[in-house]
């Protein structure tokens, strides 16, 4: 593995204006190098990683970064700006800019020294000594870590300290600061350039020099100060914080937090304070016992807070991430001042499945969606299972077998139509939990374990009343709702044991079987069967064209929420003992259009391989084997590195094939299995005939697109293997 930073990566004289075209710089740079492999790419991430939130921070620093599939190693980038520029600070331009690229499946050992990056931002020493830095060798030692920064120069007419002294003395003007503005923000104590005020040595910023407990990356030790000790010189109990911090990327703004945190903790002298960075090199869960001696609570994220529940019945004071890095200090003095008043958060639950894996700030139009596809996805394993099953009966015991008696009154061992019979009723069983799961997990998504009781018992009302597919959505939704409000309800603390188990469980489910057999289930119910009806009535054109758009939905996002909708509006249409002929051909044409894109990127790798990059022909061979067995996902690869060119290439191909294979009429009865259930298709010749037609159009459309692009400019590292056309004196580029 290459150093992260080297001199080659330092532009002391960065002349762009802008945020963007710094980060263009700096990244070509990295690509220069070959460490970044599609610059277009890695920028667009580095672009949607800044829509999140500004990197700008306090003090004329920003940090651009984000985790991409374009990156092959972690690579720092340094440039310094003589004008600044802007990059969302509450404080002005930053003449210091980090961009940070961190390949997808980085290594903890790489991203434990991003953050360890992260911390130094917080020290004037190190941000003065890079601008006085006067070549790139230099700054990059720095960096690094090779050469430590200078130690701050007293000021003028302070006194400087004798050497042994100059550690009491540093902890004496913090804590004589501390006292003076006890809730000013800790970044705030360095001026615009980096250089501590006149008058302090360092500021709170300052690491404790050595010999001193908690230095600059050190978290204090349970029953320390960490800082100057004086609260513990009086006797008195030092005020104890635990904090989390996170963000988006968890590289860089997880770990300033902690660092900014922890210095204004060292300034205020009687305050001890541990901080876990829940970043992306994993964290460690704090000790529980410090967590329960903590007398107050800070988190500073931007995404959930994992195992948000150890911190309950504390005072908390929850800001963003960035509240951390600039006003650490008034956060300290907010978390002091609620405990003093004996302010503490409710022991309520620590959150759904969805908003723990969420992002900050999503809608209720993003968390709606998350819900119905956590459903969907617990649902999916029961419909394969049990539409296979049902499908395996009809193959082995013909289309009468859902005729049989009961295999438990009637089974014999050496006939064929006995275990047909005996698949088929085992594929029915499986099918009976279609709903209730799909009810009882998007309850689930929402409230947590509480959703689930009240979900499946509506989910199961549904089939009671033959709401069915829609009855079990509604259900899910409104049993979520139900215990989200009950859990609402103050409640005393001698009856908190029982809520869980008795109470919750009681009363959502006594609440919402009473909405779906007397409110909403008659309505429910007819909608499904209005919706069966016009399905069974589909024919000719409008069959022809519900198969291209549903071709289309399961090309456009691959696997995604789009592709999601329209498998599993098929797959409710043959969730049943006796499927109508409409929704076997409905499923037939949603899984036909899921295979094309993995096979056509095959042949397209097979055909033209010198316009994918090796890599893309190594996916290709997998991909194969994949778009065979109906995984839609295998052509995500290809269009992760080719958006524009990829995923409109597969949806045409998906609706030709969705149209065609309405058109021939071809049925299926199990909800998956690709190649390997052709033998259950209706029609198989015509039916292969339409996937084959498809897959020539996405491979042919997406040849073409990658012929027409443009040789890249020079300087982008990238090798061009591909002949120019006809007269041209360039070459075209492996990747765009």
């Amino acid at each position: 593995m290459s150093e992260m930073i080297t001199a080659d990566l330092v532009d002391l004289d960065l002349s762009a204006d802008t945020k963007e075209a710094a980060a263009r710089a700096l990244a070509e740079r990295m690509a220069a190098l070959g460490r970044v492999t599609d610059l277009d790419g890695f920028l667009a991430d580095v672009a949607a990683r800044e829509a999140q939130m500004p990197t700008g921070l306090d003090g004329g620093i920003g940090i651009p970064h984000c985790r991409s599939a374009h990156v092959t190693e972690p690579t720092l980038a340094f440039g310094r700006s003589g004008t600044g520029i802007d990059f969302g600070a509450p404080d002005g331009p930053a003449d210091l800019i980090f961009l940070i690229a961190a390949p997808a499946g980085a290594d903890d050992a790489h991203l434990t020294i991003l953050s360890s990056l992260a911390r130094q931002l917080m020290n004037a020493e190190f941000t003065s000594a890079l601008r006085a830095a006067d070549d790139a060798a230099t700054a990059a030692a720095l960096v690094r870590g090779d050469r430590p920064p200078p130690p701050a120069a007293a000021p003028a007419g302070s006194g400087a300290s004798a050497p042994d002294d100059s550690a009491a003395a540093s902890n004496a003007a913090a804590s004589a600061d501390a006292a003076a503005v006890p809730s000013a923000p800790a970044p705030d104590r360095t001026g615009q350039d980096g250089t501590p005020a006149p008058g302090e040595t360092g500021g709170v910023d300052t690491p404790p020099a050595p010999g001193e407990t908690g230095g600059a990356d050190t978290t204090p030790a349970p029953g320390d100060t960490g800082g100057a000790d004086t609260a513990a010189a009086g006797g008195a109990r030092p005020f104890r914080i635990v904090a989390v911090t996170s963000c988006p990327t968890g590289i860089a703004h997880t770990y300033m937090a902690a660092e900014s945190l922890e210095n204004a903790g060292r300034a205020a002298g009687d305050v001890e304070i541990v901080v876990e960075t829940q970043g992306s090199a994993g964290f460690t869960r704090l000790d529980p016992a410090v967590v329960a001696a903590a007398d107050g609570v800070i988190f500073a994220h931007d995404v959930p807070v994992r195992d948000k529940d150890r911190f309950a019945g504390k005072p908390t004071v929850d800001v963003g991430v960035k509240a951390g890095i600039s006003r650490a200090a008034e956060l300290i003095s907010e978390v002091r001042g609620k405990a003093e008043r004996g302010e503490v958060t409710a022991g309520s639950a620590p959150g759904s499945p969805v908003e723990r894996t969420g992002e900050s700030g999503e809608g209720y139009g993003t968390k709606l969606r998350k819900w119905l596809m956590s459903g969907v996805s617990y649902m999916v394993p029961f419909v394969a299972a049990g539409g296979l099953l049902i499908a395996l009966g009809f193959a082995i015991g013909g289309y009468q077998v859902n005729k049989a008696p009961s295999v438990m009154d009637h089974f014999m061992w050496m006939q064929a139509d006995s275990w047909g019979a005996l698949f088929f009723q085992i594929g029915g069983v499986a099918f009976g939990f279609l709903v209730p799961v799909l009810a009882g997990y998007i309850a689930y998504g929402m409230a947590d374990r509480p959703g689930l009781v009240p979900g499946f018992v509506g989910g199961a009302i549904s089939l009671t009343i033959n709401a069915g597919f829609l009855g079990g959505l509604a259900a899910g939704l409104i049993a979520g709702g139900v215990v989200l409000g009950i859990q609402r309800v103050p409640i005393p603390a001698a009856l908190r044991g029982i809520m869980p188990v008795v109470v919750i469980p009681l009363i959502s489910a006594a609440i919402v079987g009473f909405l779906m057999f007397v409110v909403i289930g008659k309505p429910i119910a007819s909608a499904q069967k209005g919706m069966t009806d016009w399905l069974n009535g589909l024919t000719g054109t409008n069959a022809v064209l519900l198969g291209a758009l549903l071709g289309l939905m399961m090309c456009f996002d691959l696997g995604g929420p789009v592709n999601k909708v329209a498998y599993t509006f098929a797959t409710a249409g043959i969730a049943v003992a006796s499927p109508s002929d409409s929704a076997m051909k409905i499923m037939a044409a949603v899984m036909a259009a899921g295979m094309v894109p993995p096979l056509a990127m095959a042949l397209a790798t097979t055909v033209r391989g010198r316009l994918f990059t090796p890599t893309e022909r190594e996916n290709g061979k997998a991909a194969w084997v994949l778009g065979a067995s109906f995984i839609s996902e295998g052509a995500i690869p290809f269009a992760a590195g080719d958006p524009l060119r990829v995923i409109p290439a597969s949806m045409a191909g998906g609706a030709v094939t969705g149209a065609l294979s309405m058109t021939f009429g071809a049925t299926l009865r199990a909800p998956h299995g690709g190649i390997f259930v052709v033998p259950l298709i209706g029609s198989p010749f015509l039916y292969l005939l339409a996937i084959a037609a498809g897959v020539c159009v996405t491979a042919a459309v997406v040849i073409v697109l990658k012929g027409m692009r443009r040789p890249a400019p020079e300087g982008t590292g990238t090798v061009p293997d591909v002949p120019a056309p006809a007269g041209g004196g360039t070459k075209e580029p492996v990747a765009a």
